[in-house]
């Protein structure tokens, strides 16, 4: 809650995100996502390109060429091929392992962050964010989403983002890009917890048998103290 309460502090709403753990096309396709635009920086080490295969119910084979990158082994991790020096070089820091990101900032936060690059030249990268206020990262997605520009109005006698304005278009329509945001938040909100769904189902039987164990000892007590007289 920490974060999302500070992020609300900064007046900046979060869009909300459709996040079906029980879709696995989505979940597999933003899983190629990721290795596509994140994992040339961002591991998820957590994270098994086998359990992948086995979780939604994928052949090996279909793992390994649709989504994992050339040359990787069923059992490796996902790990980014970008050593600790050139990532200090580049970008200052070690960018952060991903594996659970989503459990950390929320799947609406992640959304939203996503989509809420815009143009900034006082930046190294040439771009900010309006969730993450100078963030040292570039926008790997500029060219599906087009290029946004902030529109800033004045606020209690500061300069605030109203909005984001396209400036230029991208490859995908608008509706396109929130789709491929939307599976790849997805994928990222499996990989925080691959089990969710499991941990759910058990869950509802763990909580019955709860329920008729509170029976079975109210019960037992009464059957106890019935002939103690007070």
């Amino acid at each position: 809650l920490l974060p999302l309460s500070s992020f609300a502090s900064e007046g900046v709403k979060l869009q909300s995100v459709n996040v079906d753990l029980e879709d696995f096309a989505s979940i597999q396709k933003g899983a190629k996502h990721y290795v596509t635009y994140c994992l040339g920086c961002h591991s998820a080490k957590y994270m098994r390109y086998k359990r992948i295969a086995m979780d939604l119910e994928i052949d090996d084979e279909i793992v390994l060429a649709e989504i994992a990158p050339e040359g990787a082994n069923i059992y490796d991790p996902m790990l980014t091929a970008m050593n600790t020096h050139d990532s200090k070089k580049w970008f200052g820091t070690n960018p952060p392992d991903l594996s659970l990101i989503s459990r950390v900032r929320g799947a609406d936060w992640l959304y939203t962050y996503l989509k809420g690059f815009y143009i900034d030249k006082s930046k190294p990268f040439g771009s900010n964010n309006t969730v993450f206020k100078d963030v040292g990262m570039p926008n790997m997605l500029w060219k599906l989403q087009g290029e946004q520009s902030a529109v800033m109005e004045k606020s209690h006698g500061e300069d605030v983002i109203s909005y984001l304005k396209t400036e230029t278009e991208g490859t995908m329509t608008r509706q396109q890009f929130d789709t491929f945001v939307t599976e790849l938040v997805n994928f990222l909100v499996y990989v925080g917890e691959p089990v969710q769904l499991e941990r759910q189902r058990l869950g509802k039987y763990v909580i019955f048998y709860l329920l008729m164990f509170c029976i079975i000892a109210y019960l037992l007590k009464k059957e106890y103290w019935k002939n103690i007289k007070h």
